[in-house]
């Protein structure tokens, strides 16, 4: 068994700054509006909110709770879990308890499956439920469920979301941009980061104490995995390698591990929302090459306590890769929000000329975009071979250009 002892004074603080959000003093999530159009509309599919531990689900979940006057079953906790079995008697007490049913953690009880078809075929009642890791992903019970669910996402705060929060006046939105990119550059988005009054110090720690504790505790618990320290040091070598590509061979040679092993312990990273996996573009021209991924990190904050570096930005060397994650990220953020159907590539030629990310949609559309940490680079190369829109997103602009890289019908599809 896994113990985490918690700094007593970190603690505390997060008891302030949850207490601080359930009163009314929180940051609107975007997946509220979904939530409250589900409410009030005739749609009655399982409402699934997928997203990292710590990233806000549970919150959004327990104001809702307070909203609607109805319980939180939360499977974390036996006791709760317990109650979802397929038997008549099982589900009758808890349809009576009202017309929606709150669930959290849901990833922690697969069996659950069953009950939840039965509550929403036989019971009409709706449904939503939060889970760090997607219920797919742990039984296979979970195509039984097909058609009857819907998947949303609550991620770690975009900047779309804590501009909104700030609410500035049109003469301060560029300083408050400044600022809170910046700020999560080098501390992330998680919401008890980014509301917390701790000092730096302080900060640093907890999200040392969130990668212990909570993200490395679901990999661990959930798929049973052995080697805390090998998810750790895997996860620190990806930190290291930030923008460039990823060899997981060289990573299983230098932690002297299997690569079957590596490569799943990746996977598991990638589908619990830890890491976002970028593969390289392939064109008939063979120009490309790479076999390899490059993989960003959802939380900057986490991946910097990983290597643990939280000097200013002007002061490192990895500035450049740290943004570049920073607008994959958003952008990652943006698809989830919109459940828009598009795919994310990097594209590098034989001849060391690259695109840092290519956007496909399902008409086969392409969006070159380079990513470019200072201000002053006004144009690049066309370098991707197939017919694209090409778009520069730098310090300067990358909020006005992450606001228009998708069409209003792409935004609303």
């Amino acid at each position: 068994m896994y113990t985490v002892y918690f700094n007593t004074k970190i603690h505390s603080s997060i008891v302030d700054i949850n207490n601080k959000m359930y009163n009314g003093n929180m940051i609107k999530r975007k997946i509220e509006d979904k939530i409250s159009k589900y409410l009030d509309g005739k749609d009655y599919k399982i409402f699934f909110i997928w997203g990292p531990r710590r990233s806000g689900k549970t919150t959004v979940l327990q104001n809702l709770s307070k909203k609607l006057g109805v319980k939180i079953f939360n499977f974390d906790f036996q006791s709760d879990s317990s109650l979802f079995v397929p038997t008549r008697e099982a589900l009758d007490k808890i349809a009576s308890l009202g017309d929606v049913i709150l669930i959290d953690e849901v990833q922690n009880y697969p069996s659950a499956t069953v009950a939840l078809k039965l509550l929403h075929d036989e019971y009409g009642i709706k449904i939503i439920a939060t889970g760090s890791s997607e219920l797919r992903q742990t039984t296979n019970d979970f195509d039984s469920l097909a058609g009857r669910y819907t998947e949303n996402y609550c991620l770690p705060l975009s900047i779309q979301e804590i501009l909104e929060y700030n609410n500035p006046r049109e003469i301060e939105k560029d300083n408050i941009l400044n600022k809170e990119s910046k700020y999560q550059q080098i501390y992330g988005s998680y919401p008890e980061i980014y509301l917390s009054e701790l000092s730096e110090d302080a900060k640093q720690d907890l999200l040392s104490n969130i990668i212990d504790s909570f993200v490395l505790k679901d990999v661990i618990n959930i798929y049973n995995l052995k080697d805390l320290k090998l998810a750790k040091d895997i996860l620190t070598k990806i930190a290291l390698q930030l923008g460039s590509e990823v060899s997981l061979r060289e990573i299983a040679t230098s932690l002297q591990a299997n690569w079957t092993t590596v490569s799943n312990y990746v996977e598991i990273f990638v589908k619990n929302y830890i890491l976002i996996s970028l593969p390289s573009f392939k064109t008939n021209a063979r120009r490309a090459v790479s076999e390899n991924k490059k993989y960003y990190f959802y939380d900057l904050g986490l991946r910097n306590a990983l290597i643990k570096d939280f000097r200013d930005l002007d002061l490192r060397q990895d500035k450049g890769a740290v943004f570049e994650n920073y607008i994959v990220s958003e952008i990652e953020k943006i698809k989830k929000s919109i459940n828009y159907n598009f795919t994310t590539y990097f594209y590098r030629e034989y001849n060391g000329k690259e695109v840092d990310l290519i956007i496909e949609n399902y008409k086969k559309e392409y969006k070159a975009i380079e990513i470019k940490a200072h201000k002053d680079i006004k144009s690049v190369e066309k370098v991707f071979p197939l017919e694209h829109s090409l778009e520069l997103i730098n310090t300067d602009n990358y909020y006005d250009k992450l606001g228009s890289l998708f069409s209003k019908k792409e935004l609303s599809s």
